[in-house]
């Protein structure tokens, strides 16, 4: 997305929120105009939040200190799939002299949503350790797996555990028919090309409710279909075939 069209954005969603995020699966420190992009939200005046793998944040200290987002979410978790485990060390200590560094001016929210797998018993066991030792915190403080479970470890900083959950495929149908959702009721995404979707979990553009940048958004937003999913998700049904295949809840 170039700057001018994020800008066009920001003009179109501004009477609706003043609350941004930066991510929907991609990896938005990648971005080659990051920094002109937060200069128009700042300028905007709509506050940014960033999820990020946290891989690129010592790179791009200069930019996120330039123009602090609201708040960095860094997902820990993708470590686990994505760094070798020799590198584990050197990531966290980067992540956590970043935090501390930034936490001034931005919350820092480091997520760990893989509990209760197996498989990611030694990689949390470490993980957490790094961060009970950094922080002076008992390790058994720090072990919850409850849904947005969020303890304070510093001033601004904090450390978010969760179960970890599966994306919609579109396939897979699951057993759960009565959940509710954030989907339209506070939050709605926008892909790459403008595409709006309900929620930040559909980056492939399966629920296709029309595009920011040729439709009127407002008429989107009170369309039959995207109320239909809302008031579906407030009254905990699911409208859409794809929302049957995501195992996300809240």
């Amino acid at each position: 997305m170039s700057p001018e069209e994020f800008g066009v954005i920001l003009q179109k969603i501004k009477p609706y929120t003043n609350y941004i995020y930066l991510h929907v699966l991609g990896e938005p420190l990648l971005h080659p105009h990051l920094d002109e992009i937060l200069s128009l939200a700042k300028n905007a005046e709509i506050n940014v939040n960033i999820t990020t793998n946290g891989g690129l944040l010592k790179r791009k200290e200069e930019i996120l200190f330039t123009n602090p987002p609201r708040q960095i979410n860094i997902s820990l978790h993708d470590a686990e799939e994505n760094i070798a485990e020799s590198e584990w060390g050197n990531y966290m200590d980067s992540v956590l002299h970043f935090a501390t560094k930034a936490a001034s001016n931005t919350y820092i929210n480091m997520r760990m949503w893989n509990g209760g797998v197996e498989t990611s018993q030694k990689f949390n066991t470490f993980f957490l350790s790094k961060i009970a030792d950094y922080f002076n915190k008992p390790t058994d403080e720090l072990i919850k797996n409850e849904k947005d479970t969020g303890l304070k470890l510093a001033d601004h900083i904090f450390l978010q555990t969760a179960p970890r959950f599966d994306w919609p495929d579109g396939e897979t149908q699951r057993n759960e028919t009565h959940k509710t959702c954030y989907a339209l009721r506070d939050q709605i995404a926008l892909l790459v090309d403008g595409t709006i979707v309900p929620c930040c979990l559909d980056a492939d553009g399966a629920i296709n409710l029309g595009n920011i940048f040729t439709d009127n958004f407002d008429e989107i937003l009170n369309g039959e279909r995207a109320q239909k999913i809302r008031n579906g998700f407030i009254n905990h049904t699911i409208t859409e075939d794809h929302c049957k295949t995501c195992g996300f809840f809240i």
